[in-house]
């Protein structure tokens, strides 16, 4: 359908749907979110010279953060400052605002003036890889002048068909050995991807070959044990969820847990965090090597293994990590004995 039918369909189907998001609303019609957002009449389009659009972002002061996946949605409200960029990878590094980017999944970039003035990054699937919205402190003569450098007239989108999940390698084709030694060998937790790209293996199949006592699968509701846990001690903690394209990082204590259905969530002034427990097929306390001791986290997936959030106590470089987040995290009841009991 052309963008004028597409937009008069969305708008009958938010009549009767008012709270309906646009991700929501784009699959309701068959679409991609960026096709939708691509026919909003207020949407512009920029030209995809996304390391100087992000650079330019602090200007705009303080703006709320969006990040996503299918089951998780991170906000962060803050300054967009201290961006990073170096060829397709980059990041924001700040109290608030802290981001990693993976430009090469980047294709469509819009400015849309609707209901809150926004800034939206979509992949080559049409998928929301990274969303920044006005707050009523957020200086909107910088935003105009923003899009007066970067608005591009071409507004076609052509979006490529779903991604489709590659299909792991057998266990059997891995030096399992050699992987195992490579984990234990571990000085960084950054370490941790190029271990995975070295040996081909995805993240769920290297957590099937870790080393003995290494990873320990826990109860799905470990999640909400957790941040309830942290809210209760003001245990400062690490939330990092996204997608290919962006990852987005929450640094410090939760305060309000709420459940409203399928829906996990933080709401805190300045950080909420969404998550959509009903799509949570396995949950896991992952021990990793480092330099300055272990550093252990809670990684939540998907049926299809994807991650949908990890989470860390919070740490700094050169400081083992905080004891008290150690004792949580291994406080988490393990899926097999509870199965059992």
């Amino acid at each position: 359908m052309n963008a004028s039918t597409l937009w008069q369909s969305y708008l009958h189907l938010k009549a009767g749907e008012p709270k309906i998001r646009a991700r929501d609303a784009a699959a309701r019609l068959g679409v991609s979110e960026a096709e939708l957002v691509a026919a909003d009449p207020q949407s512009i389009t920029l030209f995809p010279k996304w390391a100087d659009i992000l650079g330019e972002l602090e200007k705009l002061g303080s703006v709320m953060t969006l990040t996503r996946n299918e089951a998780a949605v991170h906000e962060k409200t803050g300054v967009y400052a201290n961006v990073r960029i170096q060829g397709e990878m980059g990041l924001a590094l700040n109290p608030e605002i802290d981001l990693r980017f993976f430009l090469h999944s980047w294709r469509y970039g819009f400015a849309v003036k609707g209901e809150r003035f926004s800034i939206q990054f979509f992949d080559r699937h049409g998928d929301a890889v990274h969303k920044i919205f006005l707050t009523p402190q957020s200086d909107t003569a910088a935003y105009d002048e923003l899009l007066t450098h970067y608005a591009s007239s071409h507004a076609h989108v052509e979006v490529d068909s779903p991604r489709e999940r590659q299909d792991e390698q057998p266990d059997a084709a891995i030096d399992q050995t050699a992987f195992r030694q490579g984990w234990l060998n571990l000085q960084d937790t950054h370490d941790f991807f190029p271990l995975l790209r070295k040996y081909s293996a995805s993240r769920p199949q290297a957590l099937r070959l870790a080393p003995h006592g290494f990873v320990r699968e826990v109860e799905l509701d470990s999640v909400e044990l957790l941040l309830t846990q942290a809210a209760r001690t003001q245990l400062s903690i690490m939330v990092f969820a996204g997608n290919q394209g962006c990852l987005q990082i929450h640094t410090g204590p939760v305060q309000k847990i709420v459940s409203i259905g399928p829906w996990l969530n933080v709401l805190d002034p300045g950080f909420n965090l969404h998550l959509r427990t009903d799509l949570f097929a396995k949950a896991f306390v992952v021990r990793k090597p480092t330099r300055d001791g272990e550093v252990t986290s809670l990684e939540c997936y998907d049926a299809a293994g994807e991650l949908i959030v990890q989470f860390f106590g919070e740490r700094k470089p050169g400081k083992p990590e905080l004891a008290a987040w150690t004792a949580l995290a291994y406080s988490l009841p393990d899926r097999e004995m509870a199965h059992a009991a």
